[in-house]
C-alpha cells in the first residue's frame, strides 16, 4: 500500500470516527445551549442567580486543584474556603508554588473537560459522578466555612438525585452542564482577572512573580489556550470514545448500578 493511500484511508477513518451519530448531535446540541446560556446568565444580571450555585461549584473545582497540586508536592493544607462573591482561597504551607499557582485554572479545565467526555456516555457520566463525588468530600474534608459545606453537598445531593431518575439518563447532562461550566468559568476567570478587571493578585500575577521575565497576561494568554485546548480535547474524545445509541446508553446504564425510582 502506497503511503498516499495509507495517509489517506487514515484521514477517513479518523473523520468517520469523529463525525457525530444522532446521539452524538444531541449532546453536540447540549454544549452549545449550554455555552450560549451560561454566557448570557453570566452578564445579564436577572440570570446571574441561576448558575450562581453552579460558578461556586466550579470554584471549588478550581481549589481542589490548588489543594490536590499542593498535597502532592508536600504542602499542608490548612483549608479551603469559598465567599459569597464567588470567590476562593486555599490556605497551604510549604508546597512548590510553580506547581500550585498555575494547578487552580488547568485543573479546573482538566476536570471540566474529563466531564465533557463523560457527558457523552451515561454509564461514563456514573463513573465520573463517583469520582466527582469523592472529590467534593475531600474538598468538605477542607472545608472551613458553611457555604463551602452548603454548596459541596448540594452538588452531592443533585447527583444522587439524578442517578435514580431514568436509569442515571438526566446525570449524564448534569456532568455535561457541569463539564462546559468548569471549562468555560476557567476561560473567562482569566479574561475576566487579566483583561476586564486586571486583578493584582490573580494566579496568573503571583505565578509572573515567579518567573519575571514573562508578565502576568502571557502566563494568563497561556493558560487561557490550554483550556480550551481541554475542552476541544474532551469534545473530540467524547466523540471518537462513544458512539452508542440513546437506546444502547440506556440498556447498559441498566446493567451498570442500576436504579430507577
Amino acid at each position: 500500500m502506497s503511503d498516499t493511500l495509507y495517509h489517506h484511508l487514515q484521514s477517513r477513518s479518523v473523520a468517520a470516527t469523529l463525525n457525530p451519530n444522532q446521539t452524538q448531535r444531541i449532546t453536540l446540541i447540549a454544549i452549545g445551549v449550554y455555552i450560549i446560556f451560561i454566557f448570557l446568565a453570566w452578564n445579564l444580571w436577572g440570570l446571574r442567580h441561576l448558575i450562581y450555585p453552579f460558578k461556586l461549584l466550579t470554584v471549588a473545582f478550581h481549589e481542589f486543584s490548588h489543594a490536590a497540586v499542593g498535597k502532592c508536592t508536600g504542602a499542608k493544607i490548612e483549608s479551603i474556603t469559598l465567599d459569597p462573591n464567588e470567590g476562593g482561597l486555599t490556605k497551604m504551607r510549604g508546597g512548590i508554588p510553580a506547581c500550585t499557582l498555575p494547578a487552580g485554572y488547568l485543573g479546573s479545565s482538566l476536570i471540566g473537560s474529563l466531564l465533557i467526555f463523560a457527558g457523552f456516555d451515561t454509564v461514563a457520566s456514573k463513573v465520573a459522578s463517583i469520582i466527582l463525588a469523592l472529590m467534593l468530600l475531600i474538598t468538605l474534608w477542607w472545608a472551613r466555612n458553611w457555604l463551602t459545606r452548603i454548596v459541596v453537598v448540594c452538588a452531592i445531593g443533585l447527583m444522587v438525585a439524578f442517578w435514580f431518575i431514568d436509569h442515571g439518563n438526566p446525570l449524564r447532562f448534569y456532568v455535561l452542564f457541569n463539564g462546559v461550566m468548569s471549562c468555560l468559568y476557567s476561560v473567562w476567570d482569566i479574561l475576566d482577572d487579566l483583561v476586564f478587571r486586571k486583578v493584582n493578585e490573580s494566579d496568573a500575577s503571583q505565578f509572573a512573580k515567579l518567573c519575571p521575565l514573562i508578565p502576568s497576561r502571557i502566563w494568563g494568554a497561556i493558560w487561557f489556550t490550554i483550556s480550551l485546548i481541554f475542552m476541544a480535547g474532551g469534545i473530540l474524545a467524547g466523540l471518537a470514545a462513544f458512539k452508542d445509541s440513546s437506546s444502547q446508553q440506556m440498556a447498559a446504564s441498566q446493567k451498570f448500578l442500576p436504579t430507577r425510582l
